[in-house]
């Protein structure tokens, strides 16, 4: 299949292409495990909740301004942002595989506070070094918190409004990368068990923002 030009590549063709990037960079060395270690229980709650729903209070939008830092309490990331743009051949970048492993903003996306789908990407595991930074998205639950710290000193925060282990064929493009009309987040990365030298499945993190400070 022809992966879309720069210059073609509509949010359509940026979909397709975050999603087959995301998929190839998570193979690795890896034991031949699924990384979603949620019970049963937990996995089916989590699918049946809905679709990405705003907090009571939603909070007001921001200006734009470049995400620096990811930090999510629950499962304990605090990784640096770095800028993922297109690479030659039209497809979506990724965040190298690296032991310093980090997750990256897609920077033709909102910026996080900014009406619409910011949308942040990360590996599950990075070959041989391991657990990526993203390997226990899956764990995130309704109300978890989420804070997108900003190049102008501000923090854009965040509640989990969703979260979706989906398999690749079933991918909700619609629903993730779709206009919406207020400020929201999306967190994606690989998951369920691996087929040959990638996954089955996505990962999928919907937020929307609660709160904004300068702190």
């Amino acid at each position: 299949m022809t992966l879309p030009s720069r210059r073609a590549l509509s949010r359509r063709g940026f979909v397709t292409a975050a999603v087959a990037s995301l998929l190839v960079s998570c193979s690795g060395n890896q034991t031949d495990r699924s990384t979603d270690d949620r019970t049963t229980d937990d996995r089916a709650g989590a699918e049946k909740t809905g679709n990405s729903q705003s907090p009571a209070k939603a909070a007001k939008a921001l200006g734009r301004s470049v995400p620096v830092r990811l930090q999510v309490p629950a499962i304990q990331v605090d990784t640096p942002l770095m800028r993922l743009g297109l690479a030659s051949d039209g497809t979506v970048e990724v965040p190298p595989i690296a032991a310093d492993d980090k997750a990256g903003w897609y920077e033709h996306s909102p910026t996080p506070g900014q009406v619409g789908p910011s949308v942040i990407l990360g590996h599950v595991t990075v070959g041989s070094y391991g657990d990526g930074v993203f390997h226990h998205l899956s764990r995130l639950r309704r109300g978890d918190r989420i804070v997108a710290r900003l190049e102008n000193g501000k923090a854009a925060e965040f509640a989990v409004t969703d979260v979706r282990t989906v398999a690749q064929a079933e991918f909700p493009t619609k629903e993730v990368y779709g206009n919406v009309g207020s400020p929201e987040l999306r967190l994606i990365t690989c998951g369920g068990p691996r087929t040959g030298d990638g996954y089955r499945d996505s990962v999928i993190v919907f937020a929307a923002l609660s709160s904004d400070s300068t702190q």
